[in-house]
């Protein structure tokens, strides 16, 4: 039997920057669930790979693109607006992405208008009286970072209700940690001011929600490493973000960063795009922070992994052996909205997972010119 929904199919979603990892998929999941999206992107030109890409798949009218490029653009309340036209639900995607914060406090009056800018043409929009009763959801986009900092020398126990305090403290003024530097070797400092700003920024969001009082729903999906199949290896968007990480331990480069990334959880790209979808539409699913964890894995085990199915151990650089993350986390609400889309088991496993990315990566070597690793198999 069906879900009961709140957005019905053929609705117009809005997916902001749509053209990244994440986003892509979101997108690409809203499609495949009978929705129409349109995405916000800074580029039409060089994003037009995705009209091409999502009209192959799922036909005409199903997908559209919008520039909003600049950062007056993505403040202006009349831009935002136009955005909104039509929409029954936003996916929030864009965001910083810059690992080396400075400053938690600037970074963060730098980011929070665009996302209350979004926010409040959303619930605008509720209100209008061409659009009353239309808009229905919307999902912020946060950070595992936001919950917890990552060190496989502990035993945490994460809730719903669980904030990095550590990377607000230790980001602070007072304490110096200004940027990311892989040579401490003490891994609360690491991503201290980028985490500390996650957490500042949902915590804003929320705050904004309660408020602010909108009728519709209201999620936010905290994701950990997300990897797995890229929509476009071959072009445009090629393997990005963290995807793009594993292709450094296959390539062997920026081996201090990896050394340094804590042991942690991973997140299927589809299933992350499907957690968007489930947030935004089923009935019951409102004012949740959802765990987009996986499963644990650490960079060392996705090395001994590529071992173990390409070659040898001389053929991919060394990474750090960090141990396993500890952390016991809230993810089975996430497990539960993925068996409403139809993912019997849940979570996709790591190494499903890795195996759709590697496949991305020797696409995209393959088109390049760059030849892959001599493979085994």
């Amino acid at each position: 039997m069906a879900e009961p929904t709140t957005i019905p199919k053929d609705s117009l979603i809005l997916v902001t920057a749509v053209n990244g990892l994440i986003a892509s998929h979101v997108a690409d999941q809203l499609l495949a669930a009978g929705h129409r999206v349109r995405g916000t992107v800074r580029d039409l030109d060089k994003c037009a790979w995705m009209t091409s890409y999502f009209l192959d798949a799922y036909g005409p009218n199903r997908f559209e693109l919008m520039r909003i490029s600049t950062p007056q653009d993505m403040t202006d309340p009349e831009v935002w607006d136009e955005a909104m036209r039509g929409v029954s639900g936003v996916a929030h995607v864009l965001g910083a992405v810059d690992l080396s914060v400075r400053d938690v406090k600037a970074a963060f009056a730098e980011e929070w208008p665009m996302h209350a800018a979004v926010l409040d043409a959303a619930k605008r929009a509720s209100e209008s009286s061409s659009g009353a009763g239309l808009m229905r959801g919307f999902v912020f986009t946060s950070s595992a970072w936001a919950a917890y900092t990552p060190d496989a020398s502990l035993k945490q126990t994460l809730t719903e209700k669980s904030w990095n305090e550590t990377a607000v403290e230790l980001s602070a003024p007072s304490n110096g940690i200004t940027v990311f530097n892989p040579a401490n070797a003490d891994p609360r400092y690491m991503l201290a001011p980028f985490m500390a700003l996650k957490t500042r920024l949902e915590k804003a969001f929320w705050k904004w929600v309660e408020e602010e009082k909108p009728s519709f729903a209201c999620n936010s999906v905290l994701l950990d490493t997300v990897m797995g199949r890229c929509l476009d290896p071959t072009g445009p968007q090629g393997v990005p973000s963290t995807a793009g990480m594993v292709r450094w331990v296959w390539d062997g480069i920026y081996r201090q960063v990896l050394d340094a990334i804590q042991p942690q959880w991973h997140i299927d790209t589809s299933d992350a795009g499907r957690l968007y979808v489930v947030a935004l539409t089923q009935e019951g699913v409102d004012r949740e922070r959802i765990f987009g964890f996986g499963e644990r894995f650490s960079w060392f085990q996705v090395r001994q992994l590529m071992m173990e199915w390409y070659g040898p151990e001389e053929a991919i650089v060394p990474v750090a052996d960090l141990g396993t993350d500890q952390t016991e986390v809230p993810n089975e609400r996430g497990a539960e909205l993925l068996r409403r889309m139809g993912r019997a088991e849940g979570w996709t496993g790591l190494e499903e997972s890795l195996r759709a990315n590697m496949e991305s990566i020797f696409e995209a070597e393959k088109a390049s010119g760059v030849s892959a690793r001599n493979l085994r198999n």
